[in-house]
């Protein structure tokens, strides 16, 4: 069954596309049902959610991707509509061509791509963290302290897969303080594109905050299956990155807070 139905969309997004002639659907996490639509003015693609927090999250997406547009020149999706209707949100994005860096390192088995893949992808990270961060985008709460308050609430009100034990663990061992930058908020191997080696997108944008650069770092290097199971992906991504920024400890920190999101 599609998650998406033609007939589902609301009148506002459809009246913009005009005909539809097409609506296909990549693979996706649980958060939002996304299709990818070919219609009489152009390519689209259209994310739904249906939960008050994944629609949170959506609203929050949209909010930062106008603020990227306006501010930097990050290779972002453009926002053409934003609806909510009925209990649900739903976004209509510019289409960005390309595959993500987990379906390119997959099925690249040339050792030189794919140490240029991983290099590319660290040097996107990087470009990330040395972009201003759009003023709309910070507050005067630390990150930090903002992240663990959200994990506090999100164990009490959501399934999570972290635990109260682990929860009183990151609240008392932090990490050494570093100055903060923007960051993406979830930047795994899922949410940034490539076309022939080159990154040509940068999406799922909901957790783009003024924060600390080794979450993002945490997350980009997590191993998946038969990616960043090994230690020379992870150098080919610091040389991209231009250097290690964690300190022992690190990674194991922002992982572990990572299980409340």
């Amino acid at each position: 069954m599609q998650p998406i139905q033609l007939e589902e969309i609301p009148t506002v997004i459809t009246d913009h596309l005009r005909n539809i002639h097409s609506i296909t659907f990549p693979r996706q996490g649980c958060t939002s049902d996304v299709g990818i639509i070919q219609s009489d003015n152009g390519r689209y693609a259209l994310k739904r959610t249906k939960t008050p927090q994944f629609n949170a999250w959506l609203k929050k997406e949209i909010l930062v991707l106008k603020s990227l547009n306006q501010e930097t020149t990050l290779p972002v999706p453009k926002v053409e509509k934003f609806v909510e209707v009925n209990g649900q949100s739903w976004a209509l994005l510019e289409y960005l061509e390309g595959e993500t860096v987990r379906a390119a390192l997959t099925k690249t088995h040339n050792k030189g791509k794919r140490e240029e893949l991983l290099i590319n992808f660290g040097k996107v990270v990087s470009d990330i963290h040395a972009t201003p961060c759009p003023e709309s985008l910070k507050t005067e709460k630390s990150w930090l302290d903002d992240m663990l308050y959200q994990a506090a609430y999100n164990l009490q009100n959501y399934e999570v897969d972290g635990s109260e034990d682990l929860l009183e663990q990151i609240k008392v061992n932090r990490p050494g303080k570093r100055k903060q930058t923007l960051i993406h908020g979830d930047l795994t191997v899922d949410n940034v594109l490539v076309h022939n080696g080159i990154v040509t997108g940068i999406i799922d944008w909901s957790g783009g905050a003024f924060g600390d650069p080794r979450y993002d770092v945490s997350l980009a290097i997590r191993p998946k299956p038969e990616i960043f199971e090994w230690e020379a992906d992870k150098i080919c991504f610091f040389e991209g990155y231009g250097s290690s920024i964690l300190a022992k400890g690190d990674y194991d920190y922002f992982i572990n807070l990572y299980e409340y999101f």
